[in-house]
């Protein structure tokens, strides 16, 4: 079972090396692929929509065959981080080839993306820019994993 991070554009410097150290603590738990596809850039007059289709189509061509599409989208379905690692762990016991998960960009995700995704994950009622949605939904497979080894890293009452 793999778990692949499917996003848009590189971090800029300020969160690089965070998001950088949790997917490295995450894939001590998963193995896991990061998968970044070119950000488009949004011209004067070009309708956002416009651009997040092209953004889409970049981010579906890389969903690795077999793999559920995870959308990160604030109108998804929050999940705890229990949820999270049961979700997981649910996916390598029954021999699935794993988990995408899909961070749009600036502008978010196609609404043709998010419709066609066989889950809906919302990380925050809050809207974040996409490098943050990214270092934390790397902090919650490092977290998910810790729960599903039975490590002492998270914390909370569930």
């Amino acid at each position: 079972m793999r778990v692949t991070l499917l996003v848009v554009g590189r971090p800029a410097p300020l969160l690089a090396g965070a998001i950088a150290e949790y997917e490295r603590r995450a894939a001590r738990y998963w193995p896991l692929e990061v998968v970044e596809v070119r950000e488009e850039k949004a011209r004067k007059g070009l309708p956002l929509e416009r651009v997040r289709a092209a953004e889409a189509e970049r981010l579906r061509e890389r969903v690795p065959a077999g793999a559920e599409a995870v959308a990160l989208t604030r109108s998804g379905e929050p999940w705890s981080s229990t949820r999270l690692a049961r979700y997981l762990e649910a996916l390598a016991l029954h021999g699935r080839a794993g988990a995408a998960f899909v961070v749009g960009g600036a502008y978010g995700l196609a609404e043709e993306l998010i419709a066609g995704a066989d889950q809906r994950l919302s990380l925050s009622g809050l809207t974040l820019p996409h490098e943050l949605a990214r270092l934390f939904l790397a902090e919650q497979l490092y977290r998910a994993g810790t729960i599903v080894r039975g490590e002492p890293y998270h914390k909370a009452m569930e």
